[in-house]
């Protein structure tokens, strides 16, 4: 009967009582996520989230919307806030300009976005029926306010709940049938069945849920060991890779004035001996360097490309992440800037290019309806390129010579599920140059290579990520960990790459099944009777 109180006391919990335990609860939230990945405490804020919705009470039905939207506010308040907390490290990075806007990102930010689960938490009381119902009923409303998230003003899938689960390699291998926001949609109903024990139906009939639940996790344990192979995954024929962190601070120090010097670093570390039997940069086919990887266009420093040249040995590759210049329109003062993975042969010649298209807000630009308040004030982009980057026009696969096509992905485009393989024909993997060394050491590097895998395994491509201060790795099509080198290192990792798995039905149709399981959930919901 513990549990019986328990939810009586959320229940009948009034003012800032109800307000505090939805922020405490939705903050518990993140213990799930990586790095700690604590994914079974994922039943405290989803069951304590069907309680709190019970508990909105009102005289008409607008009245019951207000009261369930103000307590889901304070829950995702407190699940952003913990989970996002990291973002604050950015605005230390050059604190003389960005410290005082830190209250944006860390605060802000958080109350945005709880303002999705809070229009989940009102529609929900709309339409809430009672008994068992009501955890199916959750779990669309909810798993419908992340996809929204994911989507409205460009977007920002960060966090997503269905991330709670997809660090457990088996049981995140429903991604490559459902994607992130069909295994959301089963990650709040498994989370939320317990709330059953404390309320609804007695004797027996209360335990339906929570064994249901259990008999899903079971399936999707079961799913995740029949789709992973026993054995590793065959690698590309005559195809070695070295991917080269260097472990840079993003400060003062990585500017032009020291872009020589950079260089250097990085010349020196990409020829660095592994083994015995490893010599350098002579015994691999391509060399990658992380995003952001010069204080200067590469495309117009024939110095750099001529070392370039000199380091890498005959039909040895270098992929970079670069900025790069682009052609100035008539009437324009200055060319349009880039963030862009680079291509360079062993002649020194920049051979293809690829410019990101899904831009940081804020970070690498400022959205047109803002940007003239924001420059009035005196303030920028956090990049240190006048008017910010350029976005790219679309996605295409990168041509690289000895390699598959691959799929490019800079930075943040990676968290986007849907979006990670560009048009055409499939490629055969994923390259992900990123700089999280705006984050330090905190959970948000771990957070970003946890999403990148999940994307492996939406799309059933290995995933080559380089990081400038690491998370570095590469995973196979299902998302097993190749090889890896840790956050906050300096060093060089040689390794394969995996052969594609065969397309999964995500990559092949998108959302499709998530929308049919959305269907399916809300008519077993509307089977109960409304409270």
């Amino acid at each position: 009967m513990r549990i019986a109180v328990l939810a009586d006391s959320v229940i009948l919990a009034w003012g800032w009582r109800k307000r505090l335990i939805a922020l405490v609860a939705g903050a518990s939230g993140a213990l799930a996520l990586p790095p700690l990945d604590l994914w079974p405490l994922i039943v405290v804020p989803m069951t304590i989230a069907v309680w709190l919705i019970d508990g909105a009470v009102g005289t008409s039905v607008l009245g019951r919307f207000r009261a369930a939207a103000a307590v889901g506010w304070w829950w995702g308040f407190g699940f952003f806030l913990a989970g996002l907390w990291w973002l604050g490290a950015a605005f230390l990075v050059e604190a003389d300009k960005f410290a005082w806007a830190m209250p944006l990102g860390v605060v802000a930010l958080p109350a945005f976005l709880a303002v999705f689960p809070a229009l989940a938490f009102g529609c929900a009381r709309l339409l809430w029926p009672s008994g068992a119902g009501r955890i199916l009923m959750l779990a669309v409303v909810l798993s419908l306010s992340e996809w929204l998230r994911g989507h409205v003003l460009t977007g920002f899938p960060w966090n997503v709940y269905g991330m709670m689960l997809a660090g457990q390699g088996q049981i995140a291998q429903f991604a490559s049938l459902a994607g992130l926001y069909g295994l959301t949609l089963f990650a709040i109903a498994i989370g939320a069945a317990p709330a059953t024990l404390g309320t609804g139906e007695t004797g027996a009939g209360r335990w339906r849920a929570p064994i249901a639940a259990l008999v899903v996790l079971a399936g999707l344990i079961g799913f995740g060991a029949w789709r992973v192979p026993a054995g590793s995954v065959p690698l590309v024929a005559g195809v070695k890779l070295r991917l080269m962190q260097p472990n840079l601070a993003q400060d003062a120090k990585f500017s032009a004035r020291n872009g020589e010097a950079i260089l250097n670093q990085y010349l020196a570390l990409s020829d660095r001996a592994t083994s015995p039997t490893t010599p350098g940069v002579q015994a691999v086919t391509h060399l990658i360097w992380p995003e952001s990887a010069f204080p200067f266009l590469l495309g117009r420093t024939p110095q750099a490309l001529s070392r370039i040249a000199a380091l890498l040995p005959p039909n040895t590759t270098l992929i970079t992440g670069a900025a790069r210049a682009g052609e100035a329109l008539p009437g324009e003062s200055r060319p349009p800037i880039f963030n862009s993975i680079q291509v360079v042969d062993d002649e020194g010649m920049i051979v293809s290019s690829y410019d990101k298209v899904h831009l940081v807000p804020f970070g690498e630009y400022l959205p047109p309806l803002l940007e003239t308040l924001i420059r009035s004030l005196g303030l920028s982009e956090f990049v240190s390129v006048p008017g910010g980057f350029a976005s790219g026009t679309r996605r295409l696969p990168l041509s690289i010579r000895g390699l598959p096509p691959a799929a490019p992905l800079i930075c943040y485009e990676v968290i986007f599920p849907g979006d990670a393989a560009p048009t055409g024909p499939r490629a055969g993997w994923m390259l992900n140059l990123t700089n999280d060394g705006w984050f330090g050491q905190t959970s948000g590097p771990y957070q970003h290579f946890a999403q990148a895998r999940l994307r492996a395994i939406e799309e059933g491509l290995p995933l080559v990520r380089v990081a400038n201060t690491g998370i570095s790795g590469v995973t196979d099509g299902y998302g097993r960990i190749i090889a890896s080198l840790p956050l906050g290192t300096e060093g060089v990792l040689d390794a394969g790459l995996p052969r594609a798995a065969p397309a999964p039905p995500y990559a092949r149709w998108g959302d499709a099944v998530y929308a049919l399981l959305l269907a399916g959930f809300l008519l077993l919901s509307r089977l109960q009777p409304r409270q």
